[in-house]
């Protein structure tokens, strides 16, 4: 694989990123300290867990159970904690492991943490297009393995919500409105999908919390959100949440004209971490795809978490090692120059 050549800028920042963040400094009279905290990441540094998966008929719960472990992730973490595991679950299409979380796979996690100790594991999502939940977990499977395994499952389009401050402040809204579950479990996780994105390029665990945010008061597909910038609305929600782990089913994921149109691509692996834009980071580059290219995974970089590989100590896999180049379509703007070489 050739060497990535120097960049005409500063290193480590992507041209896209110093014409963005070179202009908000000119207006904003801040001068260079934003190169700063871009190459040192504000000293942020996380751990991401890799592993391997040939299919949804592994030992999943075993392999997980692994990675959760190898980042310290055991049951003084876990016990006697109530878990909410937040799924992508856009469309109800059975046979389209490419498009949803796998229910097995979310079926595994759920078992982990409840050998852990968990007192109670709910799964919760507001699906993003389509209203009638039921129906969306009969055609996705989800309503089989939430049976077997005694799991519950919370609408999170229309359960009750309560307001809080936006901590994040980079879109327009000065406030968000959760699901009130949020403020009654311990341990929230994304269990998201690997998958390429016509909007964003990539969508992985940070953009999986859109599904957070009640349609009730959002719309579907959780349009205010849209209107608000969906790089914004992506950081300031993860900020405010805060979320405690990710999880990435990348084991079938998606390529081309994702979230819904694409393609199946067989991945083979999963991914760990406890800081979202690292986890997404180490995605996008098991993907062939360079996350300083990614907006929002960009503007993350030293505000949320760090996307740089020198600051991520990547545990399991070498992401390298597992790489699978996800096909980008040139016709798509978001995925035009943004291919790791």
């Amino acid at each position: 694989m050739s060497q990535k050549p120097q960049r005409k800028f500063f290193p480590n920042v992507s041209r896209r990123g110093f014409l963005i963040t070179a202009a908000a400094g000119v207006s904003g009279g801040i001068g260079l300290p934003w190169y700063y905290a871009k190459r040192y990441e504000s000293g942020w540094r996380a751990s991401v867990f890799v592993g391997r998966a040939e299919s949804y008929q592994d030992d999943l719960e075993k392999k997980l159970s692994t990675g959760m472990l190898e980042l310290g992730i055991d049951a003084n973490v876990i016990r006697d904690r109530s878990i909410l595991l937040k799924p992508n679950l856009v469309e109800p299409y059975r046979e389209a492991r490419h498009i949803n979380t796998h229910p097995l796979f979310v079926e595994a996690a759920a078992k982990t943490f409840l050998r852990m100790g968990a007192e109670t594991v709910i799964v919760g999502e507001g699906a993003g297009h389509r209203r009638d939940s039921k129906m969306v977990l009969a055609e996705s499977g989800f309503d089989t393995v939430l049976s077997r395994s005694r799991l519950q499952f919370i609408d999170l389009n229309v359960s009750d919500v309560y307001s809080t401050p936006n901590l994040g402040n980079r879109g327009k809204l000065s406030e968000f409105w959760f699901p009130e579950i949020l403020r009654k479990v311990d341990f929230v996780v994304s269990i998201a999908k690997m998958k390429t994105h016509h909007w964003m390029g990539v969508t992985l665990s940070m953009k999986n919390l859109f599904g957070l945010m009640p349609g009730i008061v959002y719309g579907w597909p959780k349009n205010l959100l849209h209107y608000n910038g969906i790089e914004q609305s992506i950081l300031d929600i993860c900020e405010t949440v805060k979320p405690d782990l990710a999880i990435v089913d990348g084991i079938t994921g998606m390529e081309g004209d994702g979230p819904l149109m694409g393609e199946p691509v067989e991945a083979g692996v999963f991914a760990i971490g406890r800081n979202l834009p690292a986890v997404d980071a180490t995605c996008a580059r098991i993907m062939g795809i360079d996350p300083s290219e990614i907006g929002y995974l960009y503007l993350a970089s030293g505000a949320l978490g760090p996307i740089r590989t020198d600051h991520i100590e990547q545990r399991g896999e070498n992401p390298a090692a597992v790489r699978t180049d996800f096909r980008l379509l040139e016709e798509i703007a978001a995925q035009k120059g943004i291919r790791l070489v």
